[in-house]
């Protein structure tokens, strides 16, 4: 651990900076998964799907930012190459042959919902260890995620 401005405890900071590359691990491959799903949707709704998945997307890729930071910030490193993402990431692979609107809709919604179950982990640790700002990032993720989650889930119903 490198030295850091936070007043916790070397050892706290190393779980919390463990918790918060977990989350990145997750939340890059989800960012490449709605790439995916973005780049290849087809269907009726395409015209609203292709730029909501693209938006979805940029939020995800700052916020994964974030969790980078706070990591570093912790005196920690961030971990996110493509290999150890793949090693690391807790959300299922995309069947990257998926075309049809609908499916992406469904796929993302249950990816998008074993991340925020990853995150909510992570929120409870953070609460546990008295570390306020990992949970304020956390909790602002999870706000707007949720928010995602719905739109894509009550898209399905009909």
């Amino acid at each position: 651990m490198y030295k850091s401005p936070s007043p916790l405890p070397e050892k706290t900071r190393a779980t919390i900076a463990d918790s918060l590359n977990a989350r990145l691990a997750d939340g890059l491959d989800l960012h490449s998964q709605i790439k995916v799903a973005h780049w290849n949707i087809k269907g009726p709704q395409f015209a609203s799907l292709h730029p909501l998945f693209e938006t979805f997307a940029v939020s995800l890729a700052n916020h994964n930012d974030s969790i980078a930071e706070r990591a570093v910030t912790l005196g920690a490193k961030a971990y996110g190459t493509t290999r150890h993402v793949g090693k690391a990431s807790r959300l299922p692979e995309y069947p990257q042959e998926t075309t049809r609107d609908l499916e992406h809709v469904k796929l993302l919604a249950e990816r998008i919902e074993v991340y925020l179950d990853g995150l909510r982990e992570s929120r409870k640790l953070f609460v546990e260890v008295d570390d306020a700002d990992s949970e304020d990032l956390a909790t602002g993720i999870i706000v707007e995620f949720e928010k995602h989650a719905w739109f894509l889930r009550a898209s399905l119903e009909g």
